[in-house]
């Protein structure tokens, strides 16, 4: 969750960027600094860049330099930096802000960019050793956590890293297009910003550098009392590890903290929070609701914690494996069977704190992940981090966001509000994470829950008070599946416009966070052209202020934006030709043109399938046969059958499916049967990558689960399988498709978006009689927003108004299961029975001639 984290710190309802924040202290004074003569500033998201604005251009990769600096040193190093690097013509960056600061060293944050404030470009090797040598001397006295992706420059806040200077990208192993640089023949290749150092193969370590790189190796494991047997958690804090007493032979936990890093609220590093830990352990020695103290060393700089190991499952494991709503197979007696074991376990939980409690201690961090469940019935609860001492009332630094108590909780009250969202939880899983978006949502959840589950009423009101605070409010809201269709889609429309912002340029419409990328305010997924195709489909508009923000911004795209149909131009030029704008929408694709497009990945959400699709639509079959081409010599050779990871993924969106589509329209564009075995082809790859659930659907396997959704799960290949089943009905694969839809009698999804939530298999199954209860089942997320009906984004942490995680996905969806129109994702309309005649192309079954604009 760390790429949300950074977007919540702004505004309480919606994803920003921190400079939208109207806190005096969310910049470094430093970048209010009047930027020297013969500099270029620019101010991103997180960043401050510098660079002289004469002279020779710095090389397109090479040697960096990362500054590290702990919050109280941060103001000091990015001053002597400042200072030595400006007279010299040196090129820097440093983190913007504070907040940014301490999020980027957070625990949850990624370890791989942990501890840079200050990013250094030397011209070369001989000035990375002058640079490195002088800015030692200058920051002697800053500390700050090691950068874990560099090599250390002696033991102060200097580390080192090869890798690009300058933006480029290409495509990596698993089809997606990242940043890149280039190899010892001249390739671009994935730049790897991994938690480890490493040289890559083309290039040498600076001999200056080799002693600091026999210092790092000069620290092991050899000598420790322990064995270690595997990892089971890393953070950015440190890692925890599955272990063994050399001595005894007993297995033990070791919990490792690294020093200046996994900061909290309080601004406490990893090594405070384990010393507390410690302290905490001791006083509760001796209860089962707590691992047993077993040690605690150095090693380096780094700090150890050994305790106990509990032989158990944790919580979330056991509820995700039970829950019964998410299994096709639903029945009564499921339901009642699993109320009395999470009636049971809350209570064993409860049990657990009240020993807690007791010796005098707060837990602080409740959640089904800190509660581990043993086969002889023992629970104990883990991570102490966060426990404070009962007497002195105070707050948890930090906190799963989804049990967190509000600021009116002190002390056990703490430990009270997680336990009642722990038993709200546990029938609805993640939702209580919606409640700070509005405190009337703790009641609804309440109420669906009791109409779902055969709970004890008494126990889930007695939770949704805790929740509260006392009364719950009750906002009433017209829900899916309950209220008129036309008073849904008023209030949905209410929501989403008064949430615009047409007054900065950066985006419109509240989304996902993807919309701070370069252009994603702006397209089909995260930006504006999503919120207004779904806004047309629902028969609302036009709306004319709100086409031309988009319309002024579409034909001047900012540097880095995307090309493809959903993450860039290609879909805002279909949107814009959707909505009148013919003009508009040939200037945009003409741009696109002229830009490496044949390089673009096989996706259809950013790459080569949905640009073709488009290509063909605006009357360029030639182009899209071209693209189809190179899609096709990218689908030699078996694919893994996990998706994901290391692997490409499957589905629509992101894998073969998308190619699959673009072959089966050009095959009714051209009638060659290859067409169709190329679909085919494509489609058994994305159904090698899926695996029959419990209840016997057939859902994409990312090894650690199982997908069902629209952009990367079974969904979204069902679609695909039924176009290519409308020209070959006896085919083998035919099988497949009842069990990929078969998901769609699931009574729960975590989320409600279209493109990986409940909405998703709404669109899929828009005319299906099971599309009733899907409908229905979005009362689980339904939130108030402005007098309207609006849903959370991905995450859920805030609402969303954006086409692929928030309400104008759920609006389109909605659309198509309930609206007069049949309403499809673009290119998803049913199969044209007959084949068109030479030079047209095809649209929702209506023939385009290719000499006028499309859609005229």
């Amino acid at each position: 969750m760390d790429k949300y984290e950074l977007y919540c710190l702004v505004d309480p309802f919606f994803y920003d960027t921190i400079e939208h924040s109207t806190a005096e202290d969310a910049d470094f004074s430093f970048v209010n600094r009047p930027v020297p003569d013969g500099w270029a500033h620019e101010l991103g998201d997180m960043w401050s860049y510098y660079a002289p604005a004469g002279g020779p251009p710095l090389p397109r990769q090479g040697w960096k330099i990362h500054v590290s600096a702990r919050p109280d040193d941060a103001e000091k190093a990015i001053a002597a930096v400042w200072d030595y690097c400006v007279p010299r013509g040196t090129a820097f960056k440093f983190l913007r802000g504070p907040a940014v600061h301490v999020m980027v060293n957070s625990k949850a944050a990624s370890r791989a960019s942990s501890g840079k404030l200050i990013t250094v470009y030397p011209r070369d090797e001989a000035h990375l050793e002058l640079v490195l040598k002088e800015l030692d001397e200058l920051l002697r006295d800053v500390r700050g956590p090691y950068v874990l992706s560099d090599l250390r420059y002696g033991d102060g806040p200097l580390f080192v890293r090869y890798g690009g200077f300058a933006e480029r990208h290409c495509l990596s192993e698993t089809g997606e297009r990242v940043l890149a640089v280039e190899d010892g023949d001249g390739n671009l290749v994935p730049d790897v910003r991994g938690s480890t150092f490493s040289v890559p193969p083309w290039a040498t370590l600076p001999a200056f550098l080799e002693p600091h790189l026999a210092a790092r190796n000069a620290v092991t494991t050899l000598g420790l009392p322990y064995e270690i047997e595997s990892v089971l958690h890393f953070s950015n804090g440190g890692g925890v590890y599955l272990g063994r007493d050399k001595a005894t032979g007993e297995r033990v936990v070791l919990k490792e903290a690294r020093p200046h890093a996994g900061l909290d609220a309080a601004g406490r590093d990893a090594v405070a929070r384990l010393e507390h830990e410690r302290d905490i352990l001791r006083r509760l020695a001796g209860l089962d609701a707590a691992p047993g103290l077993r040690g605690y060393f150095t090693l380096g700089e780094h700090h150890f914690l050994v305790q106990e190991f509990v032989d158990g499952v944790s919580l979330q494991r056991r509820l995700v494996h039970r829950y019964p709503l998410t299994r096709a197979t639903c029945t009564p007696d499921d339901l009642a069977e699993y109320t009395a074991w999470a009636v049971e376990t809350a209570a064993g939980v409860s049990a657990a704190l009240d020993a807690l409690h007791e010796r005098g201690v707060v837990f602080g961090d409740l959640h089904p992940d800190n509660v581990l469940l043993t086969e002889s019935g023992r629970i104990a609860l883990i991570d102490y981090e966060a426990a404070t001492l009962a007497a002195d009332q105070a707050r948890p630094p930090l906190a799963h966001p989804a049990f967190y108590a509000p600021a009116d909780r002190r002390g056990v009250d703490v430990d009270r509000y997680a336990l009642a969202c722990l038993r709200l939880g546990l029938f609805a899983p993640q939702c209580t994470i919606m409640v700070p978006l509005s405190r009337a949502k703790v009641a609804h959840l309440g109420e669906i829950v009791k109409d779902t589950f055969p709970a004890p009423a008494e126990l889930i009101d007695a939770a949704v008070a805790t929740v509260a605070g006392g009364e719950p409010e009750r906002t009433p809201l017209p829900l899916p599946g309950e209220a008129p269709w036309p008073e849904v889609r008023a209030a949905m429309c209410r929501a989403i416009l008064a949430s615009a912002t047409p007054d900065r340029d950066d985006r419109l419409f509240p989304g996902d966070v993807d919309q701070f990328r370069p252009g994603g305010g702006l397209n089909l997924a995260n930006g504006a052209a999503g919120v207004l195709l779904a806004l047309h489909a629902a028969g609302l508009g036009p709306f004319p202020e709100h086409e031309r923000w988009l319309r002024e911004r579409a034909l001047r795209p900012a540097t880095g934006s995307g090309l493809g149909l959903y993450d860039g131009m290609h879909g805002i030029a279909y949107v814009l030709d959707l909505l009148g704008h013919h003009e508009d929408a040939h200037d945009l694709l003409g741009i696109c043109l002229r830009e490496n497009w044949e390089s673009a990945g096989t996706a259809l959400y950013s790459g080569l399938s949905g640009i073709g699709l488009n290509l063909l639509r605006f009357g360029h079959p030639d182009l899209a046969l071209r693209a189809a081409d190179i899609c096709a010599g990218r689908l030699a050779g078996p694919v893994p059958e996990i998706s994901g990871g290391t692997n490409p993924r499957a589905g629509l969106m992101h894998g073969s499916s998308g190619p699959a589509l673009l072959f089966l329209r050009l095959y009714e564009h051209t009638g060659d049967p290859a067409l169709l075995d190329l679909a085919a082809t494509a489609l058994r790859q994305d159904l090698r990558r899926c695996k029959p659930a419990d209840d016997g659907s057939l859902q994409v396997n990312q090894g650690w689960r199982l997908l069902p959704y629209l952009d990367e799960g079974s969904a979204g290949i069902a679609l695909v399988l039924e176009r290519y089943l409308a020209h070959r009905p006896g085919d083998d694969l035919a099988d497949a498709l009842p069990r990929l839809r078969l998901v769609g009698r699931s009574a729960f999804f975590v989320q409600s978006g279209l493109f990986r939530g409940r909405a998703g298999l709404i669109a899929a199954l828009a005319r299906d009689p099971l599309a009733h209860d899907l409908v229905r089942g979005l009362r689980w997320h339904a939130l108030p927003y402005e007098g309207g009906l609006a849903f959370p984004g991905d995450q859920m942490l805030r609402l969303s108004m954006d086409f692929s995680t928030g309400t104008a996905g759920v609006l389109f969806a909605l659309c198509a299961a309930l609206g007069d129109q049949q309403v499809h994702l673009p290119f998803l309309e049913a199969a044209t029975p007959e084949r068109p005649s030479p030079g047209d192309t095809v649209e929702g079954g209506v023939r385009h001639g290719t000499s006028g604009p499309a859609g005229s």
